[in-house]
Parts: structure tokens; C-alpha cells; sequence
């Protein structure tokens, strides 16, 4: 029995450079073998989760977290990790209960308070998303990301001067983060400020020309300031990053309308009821 625990070690350890090195496959394979030689060898499961995980391979990385937490219930990391996956699935439910159970386990778990937030904006629960990012903002106040969720929450419930100062610290503590920016703008937009809008659709654009949202959301912000031209050429670009956007097809049409080219509005009608119709 020792010679085969110190035989699953020799592969445990083989996993572990393989995943040091990225190569994710090779380390499934030698954590396998260890499991295969010792059923009960713990690190083994909750490496070859990880690595199941990072594959993309949520449902095995769920089945490796779950052994792991039976040999160690005690281990705030692996019912982290578990959430993770659950959340990849849309389980969010089953997340929200590991990440509570991390809390339980280490109350001062800023990242636990932050996943189980971003849980709850998910299932449209805001107060309690909100009630959780402040939480993970008072034990790291540092966090651009925690930020940035609580102010979409803010969004969600129509609180958009809350949201602006949220994406303002976010700003501050990572300002090459694009979407941040979009966020923003949109609040701004909502609130009528267009100006600031576009300010902020430019900035996102700059950062990430390659994103056809932040097109997307200045074509709507022009098309309702009247200027239909860029509009057009914003929902233009969208269709040229994302062909399949039948938004942009249906806006751009809009736009044409106004302008008198209706040929063009109505091919633009014709092929967003095309993709919406190929969506269902």
C-alpha cells in the first residue's frame, strides 16, 4: 500500500509540472494514474478539477471539486473553484450555495463575497448583488472589477448617478479597462447626458476597436440625437465585426427610414427578421 502511494505521488508531481508548463491534456492523464492508484488521494482530485476547468470542461471539473470537498469539507478554495464552474453552467443557484459556504469557512473571503454578488445580478436580485459587492469592496477596497458589478447593479434598478461614481473608481484603479467605459456611457445616456455618452462610447472604441458593442451603443446614442448618418455608419461597423447582429440591421434600418432611403430600410428589416427568425 505505501510502494502505491508513493507511486500516485510520482504521477501527482508529473501532473503538477505538466499543468505548470499548460499543458492541461498530459496533466489530466498523470492525475488520472494517481486517482487509479490511490482513490483517495484528495490534491489529486482538486488538480485534476482545476485542470478539467481550464479545459473548459466544467461538468468533470464539478465531478473532481465534489470528491475533493468529501475528503476535505473544509477547504474554502475547492467550493470557490466549484462555483466557478457552476457558473459557467448557468448554475447559478448551486454557486451561490458554494460561495456562501466559502464565507462560512472564512468570513473575510473578499473574492467569495464578489462571485456570490455577481451570482445574485445574474438571477436579478440587485439589492442582494449590491449588498455583497459593497461587502467585497470593504475588505478589498482596491478591486476595480467589484466596482464595475455594482454599478451595473446600480444600473439595473435605474440608480445611474450611483453606477457613474462606481465606474469612476473602477476607472481610476484600471483605466484601460474598455467596457467600463461603455458601462458609463450608458448610465450617461440614460440619464440624458449624451455628450458624456459619446465621450465615453469613444473612449471604449479607442481602447478596443475590435468590440462591435461599443458601435453598437453609440449608433443608438447618435440615432437619438438625430444624427442618422453616424448612426448608419456606427451600425455599419457592428454588422461588419458581427454579421449576424440583427440589432444593428434593425437600427440601421431605423436610421434609413428617417432619411428617406427606404429600399434601404427595408432591406435592413428583411435581414433582421431573417436573423431573429434563425435565432428561435
Amino acid at each position: 500500500m505505501e510502494n502505491l502511494r508513493k507511486d500516485a505521488e510520482v504521477y501527482f508531481n508529473q501532473g503538477v509540472s505538466y499543468a505548470k508548463s499548460e499543458e492541461y491534456e498530459k496533466a489530466l492523464v498523470a492525475y488520472s494514474k494517481a486517482i487509479e492508484l490511490d482513490p483517495e488521494y484528495a490534491d489529486a482530485y482538486y488538480n485534476r478539477g482545476f485542470s478539467y476547468r481550464v479545459l473548459g470542461e466544467d461538468e468533470k471539473a464539478i465531478e473532481n471539486y465534489t470528491k475533493y470537498i468529501e475528503l476535505d469539507p473544509n477547504d474554502a478554495n475547492a467550493y470557490n473553484n466549484r462555483s466557478l464552474s457552476y457558473v459557467k453552467l448557468g448554475e447559478y443557484e448551486k454557486a451561490i450555495d458554494d460561495c456562501s459556504k466559502v464565507i462560512e469557512l472564512d468570513p473575510n473571503d473578499a473574492t467569495a463575497y464578489y462571485n456570490r454578488g455577481n451570482c445574485y445580478r445574474e438571477l436579478g436580485e440587485y439589492d442582494k448583488a449590491i449588498s455583497d459587492n459593497s461587502k467585497s469592496i470593504e475588505l478589498d477596497p482596491d478591486d476595480p472589477d467589484v466596482y464595475n458589478n455594482r454599478g451595473l447593479s446600480y444600473y439595473s434598478l435605474k440608480e445611474y448617478e450611483k453606477s457613474i461614481a462606481d465606474y469612476d473608481r473602477s476607472i481610476e484603479l484600471e483605466s484601460e479597462a474598455y467596457w467600463v467605459y461603455t458601462n458609463r456611457g450608458n448610465s450617461y445616456d440614460s440619464l440624458g447626458e449624451s455628450q458624456k455618452a459619446l465621450e465615453n462610447y469613444d473612449k471604449a472604441i479607442d481602447l478596443n476597436p475590435k468590440d462591435a458593442w461599443n458601435y453598437y451603443h453609440r449608433g443608438i446614442c447618435y440615432r437619438n440625437l438625430g444624427q442618422h448618418e453616424k448612426a448608419i455608419e456606427d451600425n455599419s461597423k457592428v454588422i461588419e465585426l458581427d454579421p449576424d447582429n440583427a440589432y444593428a440591421y434593425k437600427n440601421r434600418g431605423l436610421s434609413y427610414e428617417v432619411l428617406e432611403e427606404y429600399e434601404k430600410a427595408k432591406a435592413d428589416r428583411a435581414k433582421a427578421e431573417e436573423l431573429e427568425k434563425n435565432e428561435k
